[in-house]
């Protein structure tokens, strides 16, 4: 089996209006940093995605309100003019500039039954609550309103077709608050638009780089609807969902780094001599310890960073997830020194996305955690080879930037 990438209908914004409507993804704000950035913005996504922003601060973000809201939000959209709809399926082109480095995807909707045959891989477990959540809103709204980040590995036809577009004048071009520059193509010519669906045929396999509730809540509606029309051809919109498919050589992932309540226990010394069964250790004073290569770690704790490299024969390179970075530490430090065995739900540790900066780390570690750990980077090839393995990642092994705002593509389940 081959990739399948079709062509849609898509609901997005006017001209004139994309800038203001285009939004960060729901899951990297909560309720309150939702509510401030949309409050001189009566036109952000957030609206849409995080609909309680709308209504009283004390609403439970997963009540009946909220999902009528942001479908209310939706709908008001494209009558109040802000949006229009497709004449006919298009694809579209989507590039994001940031500190220089660009990635440029392609925007279509991909296969449920892809998703199910695994030709669309996983690396994610997901979270029962938060995929509760994401089905009720694509439910409710009856749209994917959020894309799916996929990867692939590179195909020289298909960047040359692409290039032949964003050569050319684009639909949307501007830059957020946050400096990233984000640029639109429409795939208007039909012959384009087969000649694309024909190369991804081609394609073995599509990589879910982020977004796996997302897919995971667009792929349990669609089981609903099939359910609830035995007679469905296949044909039908919810059968697909919203993806933007970057070739994985233009991809970057950031560091992931975790920080922890306490030092169960231990003084820094005594710390310090636990670790050194596992690995050297190189005192750095005051001077950030950024990890410069793999086995290698940062640590800060009252006010000093330390440099941690494995000794040898402590991974296991022979296993995929195993040799993971993450792996390492959950597994040589943080379950058998500090007692996290269950990183997803224990209190005494959180994780800093690397977009936050070392100085992040120091920061948290001098206020309400105690020690932080900075890491190097889990790589593209191996997400892939992990999720070729059919093996899952530990959680937060990944931090994706630029984010894919929402808001600029919605793909209506119901043509």
């Amino acid at each position: 089996m081959m990739a399948v990438v079709r062509p849609f209908r898509a609901i997005r914004p006017k001209k004139e209006f994309a800038a203001q409507i285009a939004a960060l993804p729901y899951d990297v704000m909560n309720s309150e940093e939702a509510r401030e950035m949309v409050k001189d913005n009566p036109l952000s996504f957030l609206h849409v995605d995080k609909a309680e922003v709308d209504l009283p601060p004390e609403t439970d973000i997963y009540s009946d309100a909220v999902y009528a809201k942001a479908k209310e939000n939706l709908d008001a959209l494209s009558a109040n003019g802000y949006c229009l709809k497709e004449d006919s399926p298009k694809l579209y082109i989507y590039r994001q500039m940031m500190n220089g480095r660009a990635q440029t995807g392609l925007v279509g909707c991909v296969s449920v039954d892809d998703y199910l045959n695994n030709v669309i891989k996983k690396h994610e477990h997901t979270r029962a609550d938060k995929e509760a959540d994401r089905i009720r809103h694509v439910d409710t709204c009856d749209a994917n309103t959020g894309p799916i980040f996929l990867t692939y590995r590179g195909r020289e036809e298909i960047n040359s077709l692409l290039a032949k577009y964003t050569a050319t004048s684009p639909e949307y071009d501007f830059t957020t608050p946050e400096g990233v520059q984000n640029t639109v193509w429409v795939v208007s010519e039909d012959k384009d638009i087969a000649a694309l669906r024909e190369f991804f045929a081609a394609v073995p396999a599509l990589y879910i780089a982020d977004g796996h509730h997302r897919a995971a809540s667009a792929v349990r509606v669609a089981e609903m609807r099939r359910k609830a029309h035995p007679g469905y051809t296949g044909e039908e919109e919810f059968n697909y969902f919203l993806a933007v498919l970057f070739t994985s050589d233009e991809l970057a992932i950031m560091d992931y780094n975790r920080v922890l309540k306490d030092l169960n226990g231990r003084t820094v010394p005594e710390l310090l001599e636990a670790l050194g069964e596992s690995f050297t250790i190189t005192p750095m004073g005051k001077t950030v310890c950024r990890p410069e290569k793999k086995h290698t770690f940062g640590l800060y704790t009252a006010g000093e960073w330390y440099k941690l490299e494995t000794k040898p024969g402590v991974v296991d390179e022979t296993d995929p997830v195993a040799r993971l970075d993450v792996s390492v530490l959950q597994d040589k430090v943080i379950a058998p020194l500090f007692g996290i065995t269950d990183p997803r739900t224990d209190k005494r540790i959180d994780f800093v996305g690397g977009i936050r900066g070392l100085g992040e780390l120091e920061r948290r570690a001098g206020s309400d955690m105690a020690l932080a750990f900075s890491m190097y980077p889990t790589t593209l090839d191996d997400l892939m080879a992990i999720a070729d393995a059919g093996l899952v990642m530990p959680p937060k092994s990944t931090w994706f930037e630029p984010k894919l705002l929402s808001g600029l593509f919605i793909h209506s389940l119901s043509e």
